[in-house]
């Protein structure tokens, strides 16, 4: 969303200047290249190599967007790795305590620096806002479209 504080940590925002970099330099010029050797092989309306290349220059452009927007709008957090409760940036284990046999991992944070694999929680999502500043042990509800959920926390890394 435009305008949108990004909270982010300094790594990310290097990562995402890099990658702001190489799209708007070879990434576009990449993209321009193969639309071109596509236009070259005919009627443009039957053409689905033109059709794939301006399907992938559309998102490489919306990608851009939102890097610029990011970089932009952002407000830099610092992470305290010795710390011992649920901080921006945190993977958080916990169990659902009406089925307890079950645990999930959550990062708390921006999806720009989620590991791969993990489902993010906002930290302005019901979910986030209600485990940060919380630590192992803790029970904490919060308020899911299906209504109030009980969790606990099992491990913070």
């Amino acid at each position: 969303m435009a305008g949108e504080i990004h909270r982010i940590t300094k790594e990310t925002l290097d990562k995402l200047r890099d990658e702001y970099h190489h799209l708007t330099t070879v990434g576009r010029t990449e993209i321009a290249r193969v639309i071109e050797a596509a236009r070259l092989l005919g009627d443009l309306s039957e053409n689905g190599d033109y059709h794939a290349a301006k399907d992938e220059q559309g998102k490489m452009e919306s990608r851009i967007r939102h890097i610029d927007d990011v970089i932009r709008h952002h407000e830099l957090v610092e992470r305290d790795e010795n710390a011992a409760v649920v901080q921006y940036a945190s993977i958080v284990e916990l169990i659902y305590l009406d089925d307890p046999d079950e645990r999930q991992e959550f990062f708390v944070g921006s999806i720009e620096e989620r590991p791969a694999g993990v489902p993010v929680a906002s930290p302005t999502s019901p979910l986030g806002s209600a485990l940060l500043s919380h630590a192992v042990g803790d029970v904490l509800d919060y308020e899911a479209p299906s209504g109030t959920l009980r969790v606990r926390i099992t491990g913070i890394r």
